[in-house]
């Protein structure tokens, strides 16, 4: 068996570092526990500012220190979404710290070393590739949630994440800069004499006490009798050193996707514009997408909360908290293509009361990866960026203001289209050209030649000599006549003729008249001219591009 470890050294910190906005960027971070501080960031570190100082040390050599109290709900959904991405590589994931024999004590500063999960990737090597390629893609996937990540691999699960563990301490190896993988116990066995005791978590009393002893890694711990030691601080120690070391059998609590995704973060500050949710919301979504991911679907629907801060609303009658549904055009997978939809969005909700917290639900999914990246354009990959395109302006403009025109069977050409909504969904049934007029027009004209821009209503253009005349100057006419007859059944009765002409300027318009006389024509059965009667003379109903 082959296990890969992955351990998140500062998992807590950037939890809760991941929602600050660009107002606080800059200022140095810190967790505290019982006011003393937990973990601190490179700039909070730069200060002065150490792991077990008071809180009140850390503000006299930070005064601008940003703080927050450690929590742990906030990390495990953090983790949640690791495991979410470990899901996607293969079936066996579990945490990376067994429930059997880690701390349990209700101090963080306690808590165990080993923080992350570890996967067994042996069954699918050869459909990644290989383990180089494997941890390629798994970087990359676990890129998206933001966390510093230390990947080892190993023969034993509990020896792999010691491994991992071990990555970010100074007095580790220098030959083990790319991480260490070991593939064959011989090769494990010796890494793992020289890990430190600390990682094992056996409690800070029994820590103490074995480096009282001189007892610092797990090869000065074997040197002494087993006997002994278990009576002197139980089993459990030399029983996670035997299956780290292959000795003894693995016990493991596999884990499983949700059904459902949920997912909830605070807000380092209170949220007053639509930029500061943002922030909060790009967090859930990279969770949100590395759970799709690991289902191997893509998104349907999904929905963000805006959870208000009591205080702040002055209309008691306002609730609690926002819905916000997002209904992406097509099923994705995106992150990018989904927080750019909520930005949309965002922008055009007004925020009813500052936001404090923020959860993102998701319930509907498409069964299927997203289709492969293509080298050349086709019609389908025009057909979804012309969908997105559409679904961005009605996120931006709203629904009923993006519309697309529709043929219609009608050989007039200002019959001939009608406006409908657009629907993102269905751009991709219907032919590339028709959301435009031309294309529209195209399926239901029997003209030879029709230009893509037509006027709402036929402009009447004056005469000199029966010539027409555009701005006072004649026309030119170059081809024609395209003779129309048409709508005697609806009383729009339309008997013309086109023609194509040049103006002075040398543009290109379509012009058309009356091929029947205007006395005639108005005894007939309509008007197609709204007045009564088709008027005699020249019409201007469309330019050339």
């Amino acid at each position: 068996m082959l296990w890969l470890a992955l351990h998140l050294p500062a998992l807590s910190l950037e939890s809760w570092a991941a929602t600050r906005g660009p107002d606080s960027a800059g200022r140095p971070l810190a967790l505290l526990h019982e006011h003393r501080v937990l973990s601190a960031d490179a700039l909070a570190l730069a200060r002065g500012v150490r792991p077990g100082m008071k809180r009140a040390t850390a503000l006299a050599l930070a005064p601008d220190l940003l703080w927050s109290a450690a929590d742990a709900r906030r990390d495990a959904q953090a983790l949640r979404a690791v495991a979410d991405v470990a899901l996607g590589f293969s079936p066996s994931v579990s945490w990376a710290t067994p429930a059997d024999w880690r701390d349990t004590g209700a101090n963080p500063a306690a808590g165990p070393a080993l923080v992350g999960v570890r996967l067994e990737v042996q069954s699918c090597l050869r459909y990644f590739g290989g383990l180089p390629r494997l941890l390629d893609r798994l970087r990359q996937a676990l890129a998206v949630l933001g966390h510093q990540v230390h990947i080892a691999s190993a023969p034993t699960a509990l020896g792999a994440a010691l491994l991992a563990a071990w990555q970010g301490d100074p007095a580790c190896r220098a030959d083990w800069a790319l991480g260490p993988h070991s593939t064959h116990l011989g090769a494990l066995q010796p890494l793992l004499d020289t890990v430190p005791l600390a990682l094992l978590g056996p409690g800070p009393e029994p820590l103490q006490a074995l480096q009282g002893m001189g007892l610092h890694t797990l090869g000065d711990l074997r040197q002494l009798p087993r006997a002994g030691l278990a009576r002197r601080f139980g089993p459990t120690l030399l029983t996670a050193v035997d299956r780290a070391r292959g000795d003894a059998p693995e016990a493991h609590d596999w884990l499983s996707l949700p059904a459902c995704f949920a997912s909830r973060i605070e807000l380092m500050a209170r949220a007053d514009t639509s930029a500061q949710v943002l922030a909060g919301a790009q967090v859930l979504l990279a969770r949100l997408v590395a759970w799709a991911g690991a289902r191997q679907a893509r998104i349907v629907r999904f929905t963000l909360v805006m959870h208000h801060e009591p205080r702040h609303r002055q209309d008691p009658g306002l609730p609690d908290h926002t819905e916000l549904p997002i209904t992406p055009a097509e099923p994705a997978a995106d992150a990018n293509h989904l927080h750019s939809l909520l930005a949309e969005r965002l922008g055009r909700l007004p925020m009813a009361a500052p936001a404090l917290e923020l959860s993102l639900h998701c319930t509907q999914l498409v069964a299927g990866a997203a289709p492969n990246s293509e080298l050349f354009p086709s019609r389908a990959s025009e057909r979804e960026g012309l969908a997105r395109l559409v679904e961005r302006l009605q996120a931006r403009l709203g629904a009923g203001q993006v519309q697309r025109l529709a043929p219609v069977a009608d050989h007039r050409p200002e019959y001939s289209t009608r406006w409908l909504p657009a629907d993102p969904a269905r751009l991709g049934a219907l032919p590339a050209p028709a959301v435009g007029h031309a294309g529209a027009v195209a399926q239901a004209r029997t003209l030879a030649t029709q230009p893509l821009w037509l006027l709402s209503v036929p402009q009447p253009l004056a005469e000199s000599g029966q010539r027409p005349l555009l701005d006072g100057r004649p026309l030119q006419l170059l081809a024609g006549p395209d003779r129309l007859e048409t709508g005697w059944w609806d009383g729009g009765l339309a008997v013309r003729d086109y023609f194509i002409a040049q103006a002075g300027s040398g543009a290109l318009v379509w012009i058309y008249r009356h091929r029947l006389p205007a006395a005639q024509s108005a005894a007939g059965s309509g008007a197609d001219d709204g007045a009564g009667g088709p008027a005699p003379g020249w019409f201007l109903q469309g330019r050339f591009a």
